[in-house]
């Protein structure tokens, strides 16, 4: 089959077709041609006729049914992917496609995938609703903060900054998605100094906080401390999604284990930054979903990370529109916030959100729990519609927040 045979602009997809929406910029051949070429190399096909090409294989092949301008839309066949196997589906649509010398640019924009894909992985225990139940914050914005100094601190000194993010406010203490287990600050010995300070904080401020882990390893290892932190007391992880790989994610939901999973999304950019090519965060939001998570980063339009509002408004869209079922995803935004910024986020976002804050509150004038009472403060006038300058007249920790950012 010639790439032009993988084009049919009158073929309407199947109820079980998986459909991909691609950015295609060729190099040297017409769009259409390339289109084919893209739904030829990501089936059935190759760049020439092939005399082991049997009639019952051409009935697998991918259909480029739409091209508008440079969109192009793909419809697969499900018989082309074995059920609940990730990596063998992003092996078609996502794989060495991105290198066909006729193509300048490749970009993975969305991905719709059907009923029978969907089932064929657990999706999220917990989600929105559980997250909410957990912490027993039925409304507001969460707020979480990741320990700073990224590396560096030893087990004592780690425990203490959760310590007082904690008693200012703060619901969620995050390890930085750097940080596993090096000689300063070994695994074990972190996990439980850590959970006693969680312990202390909730006796003291009466409220349910959490210690986010980070497990990212080997999978093996990355399961072994898994089960520490449930052993533990946790109700945690964190994983490093992207350099874990979609097998060892799906490997850790699988097991199971009566723990919150939060993705880290570090590395993304390498592939979701240019907008001509690569994959788009949404495909990624949507695969984590999928496959059982229960919050993501997923940028924050203000801060220090790029991504646009109409993106990000997308990504939250792949986490919480309804897909055939699956609890909604908590979005995580973080990169660069601070007090000021959280009317804004909110106005974007909703109140189905964490507000994740590292600099933003170790950088307080006054420590990091005034800087944690800073950022719960900010969402406290900002769910009473209270403008931040009018709150701040009768808080301190707010006040002095608004004089160091604006």
């Amino acid at each position: 089959m010639r790439y032009i045979d993988f084009v049919d602009l009158n073929y309407r997809p199947r109820e079980d077709d998986l459909v991909c929406d691609f950015r295609v910029e060729p190099i040297g051949i017409s769009i259409k041609e390339a289109a084919g070429g893209v739904a030829a190399e990501s089936s059935i096909g190759t760049w020439t006729e092939l005399s082991t090409m049997q009639s019952y294989v051409t009935d697998l092949h991918a259909t480029a049914f739409m091209i508008k301008k440079d969109l192009v839309k793909i419809a697969y066949p499900i018989e082309l992917f074995e059920n609940g196997n990730m990596p063998n589906i992003l092996s078609s649509v996502a794989g060495n496609i991105f290198g066909l010398k006729a193509l300048r640019n490749l970009r993975l924009e969305d991905i719709h995938l059907p009923r029978r894909i969907v089932k064929g992985f657990r999706g999220p225990k917990y989600g929105i609703p559980g997250v909410r139940e957990i912490l027993r914050v039925p409304e507001r914005p969460l707020l979480g903060t990741i320990i700073k100094p990224k590396l560096g601190l030893r087990v004592q000194d780690h425990a203490v900054v959760a310590y007082n993010a904690w008693i200012g406010g703060c619901d969620i203490v995050k390890d930085d998605e750097n940080l596993s287990s090096q000689s300063f600050n070994p695994f074990e010995d972190r996990v439980v100094k850590t959970l006693e300070m969680r312990d202390r904080a909730e006796e003291e401020t009466g409220e349910r906080k959490i210690y986010m882990v980070n497990v990212t390893a080997e999978t093996e290892e990355m399961l072994r401390r898994a089960t520490f932190v449930e052993e533990q007391g946790g109700e945690y992880v964190m994983v490093d999604i992207l350099t874990c790989g979609w097998s060892a994610v799906q490997t850790l939901r699988d097991h199971d284990l009566n723990l919150v999973i939060h993705a880290h999304r570090a590395g993304h950019a390498a592939f979701t930054k240019n907008p001509k090519h690569g994959v788009a965060m949404r495909v990624i939001a949507k695969l984590v979903r999928v496959l059982g998570l229960d919050q993501l980063h997923i940028g924050a339009v203000l801060g220090k990370m790029s991504e646009r509002k109409n993106e990000v408004l997308e990504n939250c869209g792949a986490l919480r529109d309804e897909m055939y079922g699956l609890k909604p995803v908590l979005p995580v935004a973080s990169g660069g916030l601070h007090p000021a910024l959280v009317p804004t986020l909110i106005s974007i976002f909703g109140k189905d959100l964490v507000v994740q804050a590292g600099g933003g509150i170790h950088g307080h004038a006054y420590g990091t729990a005034s800087g944690a009472r800073a950022m719960r403060q900010a969402l406290e006038a900002a769910m009473s519609n209270i403008s931040l300058r009018e709150y701040s007249r009768s808080h301190v920790e707010l006040a002095s927040a608004l004089k160091t950012w604006r």
